[in-house]
């Protein structure tokens, strides 16, 4: 078993260039050819001022599907001694897969073309990234493996397109002058996210002539007894409140109701995500890691929307661990929101920016609104 593991090397990939707000709905498209009434309400609220599309501008379709995006992200781990057939460990996070079935990792596998190693692929929306981090940590500490790359990416875009959206609208032609084509929960999403892939290379001992980042620990709690599903893909709620799979369905309803679009129930996420993914989750995180406010000299929260940067705040100040502002990171502005990227996105940007300094400490915040689930992790910073 080794005594600790490294993040030596980070990478990231990010598709095409950045899409303004201004350009958005020219990517993606009108649904039934008429603006989104959605579009400058959630956009006034979430500080996003760029993002990235894997869509070619011109034509509209897909220039990178998740494996390929993935792939690409990884390849740029290479240098420093370290090439891609030495891979022994591969986890890949997601919640945007290009298929229902196999999992990610193994397309992913397949688009490098490496040789065999260990692969795994988490399931779930932002906390895949970080559980596939995880698995990759627990195998090199376990000693199973003496390297791991793990990766967070997401093509959204894929099913925010109009396209996606076109039989649902036809089914509602009757409804066209009375209430929006789309229901607010699906198309405040369409503006909320982007596309982008992270990878992290993991090995038992620190890079020698570089930064590394030295694990400290990893905590992820599910709090899905307590409450209902919150963001869903491949399903709806019924009258009841019942969340109900696609394969329930009739199969013409599948499109009709745009089933496999990313749906997100607006009240009950402003309701409970900072309580139970920033006041219970770090409270949770406490009784396990004591750690105290000022120990903490970068703090990188993982939130969709600059809405919630003043509720995340005073959460954490309720719980007793106020980080002031100047502590904070996030990249959310320029990249978006890439769900379980998003973390290796704000990492890479600090890894490779010339921020960092040896002994400082850096704590992550993830959460999920699926069935409201939160991870934290602390990193100490190795400079060699």
């Amino acid at each position: 078993m080794n005594r600790a593991v490294y993040i030596n090397r980070i990478a990231a990939y990010l598709p095409g260039e950045p899409i303004d707000n201004d350009r958005m709905e020219s990517v993606l498209g009108m649904i039934g050819g008429r603006p989104s009434r959605a579009r400058a309400i959630v956009l006034r609220s979430n500080g996003i001022k760029t993002r990235y599309y894997a869509i070619d501008p011109a034509t509209g379709e897909p220039s990178l599907n998740n494996a390929q995006l993935t792939a690409a992200a990884i390849r740029r781990l290479e240098g420093g001694g370290f090439t891609l057939d030495r891979i022994q460990c591969l986890a890949c996070g997601t919640s945007s897969p290009d298929q229902l079935l196999p999992g990610h990792a193994v397309m992913v596998h397949g688009e490098l073309g490496n040789p065999t190693c260990e692969v795994a692929s988490p399931s779930g929306i932002c906390i895949s990234g970080i559980i596939a981090l995880k698995y990759g940590y627990m195998a090199v500490l376990a000693g199973l493996h003496h390297n791991a790359v793990v990766t967070g990416s997401e093509t959204a875009s894929a099913s925010m397109t109009a396209k996606n959206f076109s039989a649902e609208n036809e089914a509602r032609v009757d409804e066209l002058e009375s209430s929006p084509v789309i229901a607010f929960e699906k198309d405040f999403l369409r503006w909320m996210l982007s596309d982008g892939a992270g990878a992290m290379l993991l090995e038992p001992q620190p890079k020698a002539g570089g930064l590394s980042l030295r694990i400290e620990w990893i905590e992820q709690f599910s709090y899905a007894h307590e409450l209902p599903v919150c963001m869903y893909a491949g399903g709806d709620k019924d009258a009841w409140g019942r969340f109900v799979g696609w394969h329930e369905y009739p199969g013409e309803d599948v499109m009709k109701e745009s089933l496999f679009a990313l749906k997100q129930d607006v009240k009950l996420l402003n309701d409970k995500v900072i309580h139970m993914t920033v006041e219970r989750g770090m409270t949770d995180t406490l009784t396990r890691h004591p750690l105290r406010p000022e120990e903490i000299d970068w703090f990188l929260p993982h939130y969709s929307s600059g809405f919630f940067r003043d509720k995340v705040y005073e959460g954490l100040r309720k719980v007793g661990m106020e980080i002031p502002f100047e502590r904070w990171f996030t990249n959310l502005p320029s990249v978006g929101n890439v769900g379980s990227a998003s973390v290796y996105l704000m990492l890479e940007e600090l890894f490779n920016g010339n921020h960092l300094r040896h002994g400082q400490k850096i704590l992550c915040y993830i959460p999920e609104s699926g069935r409201f689930s939160t991870a934290f992790m602390l990193l100490t910073v190795l400079e060699s």
